[in-house]
């Protein structure tokens, strides 16, 4: 279906232009992750983790996160994520 290009947004425009161009096959894996510092610190090792592994990633989206907490003080910070990567 074609769309007049008057109709879309600069936004739209540059992702049929991409779609066009080539359409690329996307996968998700989940990943857990921990940090003794920040929840960002977990994100950045479950980033560092899953890139040794799996190459061409495009983002990571954190789904849960928790902490581990030991008098009263927080002693450890987890995530579960998704990390999204094209494939060849």
């Amino acid at each position: 279906m074609l769309i007049p290009e008057d109709l879309l947004d600069n936004y739209s425009i540059v992702i049929l232009t991409k779609i066009r161009e080539k359409m690329s096959v996307v996968k998700v894996i989940e990943v857990i992750a921990s940090s003794e510092k920040s929840f960002d610190d977990a994100t950045k090792n479950a980033l560092k983790e899953a890139s040794k592994s799996v190459n061409n990633i495009q983002s990571i989206y954190v789904k849960e996160m928790n902490a581990n907490v030991e008098n009263n003080k927080i002693t450890s910070y987890g995530i579960n994520a998704k990390v999204s990567f094209t494939v060849n």
